[in-house]
């Protein structure tokens, strides 16, 4: 039996555009002892991507290679297995690829068949994860504080301001359009979302935040980054999840000087999800009781067929996606 998948057929220059992936059929593997089968059924498009297809050896993962499946997330159910850890009709959940066929590992996890992939995806893996670690574990932030998130519509920073929320934080937001912007007050409960592309953002960063800034849950980069930089309290903390709007660049922006992390006591720290997984449990359950206690929503944005990845993924990097995006195959 043959199955699609899509490869990476050269690296990117600045954009992810079509010309770099290529659809190929590939013979399903003969499983030895401990294998298991997977058939996708929904896969997860991150801004992450972007950051693999750079050939740099000293990430947190090594980049996709040319010649290889690209890499993503995504749901699947077994079926075929000699592994009984992992047993024919199994739904599981982790590292995958874009293919309709995925031979499993031992990392993937078997999850509750009930639950909804959609959901899965949006707020109990990766996304949650990451939103849970960087806000409480890095951020340990304090009711009453102000967290200012940048790409609060996507579906890392819807997360991160609606737990805040339910922390007791002031919760502010960045987005790219007054739709989206509306969305985070209106649905999700942010006291203020600014839309980034404004004339006036510094004024409006000044009448959302009166007494400044104690969190900065950093997801793109770009003129947000120095606005919020300059409005942080002393003992403030900057939380660099994600810089979505500089992967495309050659050459880096320059990031702030370093003055006020040293007057005001700031702390800056980056952090990836691979390096957290021992929180995974933590983070599961406490997500669980934010979405029973009805202080947690989501919505997806699901493409259709796993060709639709390869220019869907720019959704992405344009703003395109309205909520977490998502292929079903």
């Amino acid at each position: 039996m043959t199955y699609k998948a899509i490869q990476l057929s050269k690296r990117p220059s600045a954009d992810i555009t079509p010309d770099i992936f290529e659809t190929v059929e590939l013979e399903t593997p003969a499983l030895e002892e401990g294998q298991f089968l997977v058939k996708q059924t929904y896969m997860s498009l991150d801004p992450a991507m972007r950051t693999w297809l750079n050939p740099r050896e000293d990430s947190y993962m090594p980049p996709v290679q040319v010649g290889e499946v690209m890499r993503s997330y995504g749901v699947g159910e077994v079926v075929q297995s000699r592994n009984a850890n992992f047993p024919v009709g199994a739904r599981v959940l982790g590292t995958t690829g874009w293919a309709e066929y995925v031979l499993g590992n031992e990392e993937m996890q078997v999850v509750d068949s009930s639950i909804d992939p959609e959901a899965l995806l949006s707020v109990f893996y990766v996304t949650g994860l990451t939103a849970y670690v960087g806000l409480i574990s890095i951020g340990r932030p304090k009711a009453g504080e102000t967290i200012l998130i940048s790409g609060a519509a996507g579906s890392v920073g819807s997360l991160a301001g609606q737990i805040a929320k339910a922390e007791g934080l002031r919760v502010v937001g960045t987005a790219g359009s007054e739709e989206k912007c509306r969305w985070l007050e209106d649905e999700l409960g942010f006291d203020k979302a600014i839309n980034y592309k404004s004339d006036d953002l510094a004024a409006q960063l000044d009448e959302a935040c009166p007494n400044g800034i104690d969190l900065f849950f950093e997801n793109t980069g770009g003129p947000i980054q120095q606005l919020a930089y300059e409005r942080m309290n002393r003992f403030g903390r900057i939380l660099v999840c994600g810089m979505i709007a500089e992967y495309n660049f050659e050459k880096p922006a320059p990031g702030p000087n370093w003055m006020d992390i040293n007057l005001k006591g700031l702390r800056v720290e980056g952090f990836v999800v691979p390096d957290h997984l021992d929180k995974a449990q933590e983070a599961t359950e406490a997500l669980a009781k934010y979405v029973q206690n009805g202080q947690i929503r989501f919505r997806s944005h699901v493409l259709d067929g796993l060709e639709s990845a390869v220019e869907g993924v720019n959704l992405l990097f344009n703003g395109g996606n309205q909520g977490k995006l998502l292929v079903k195959l």
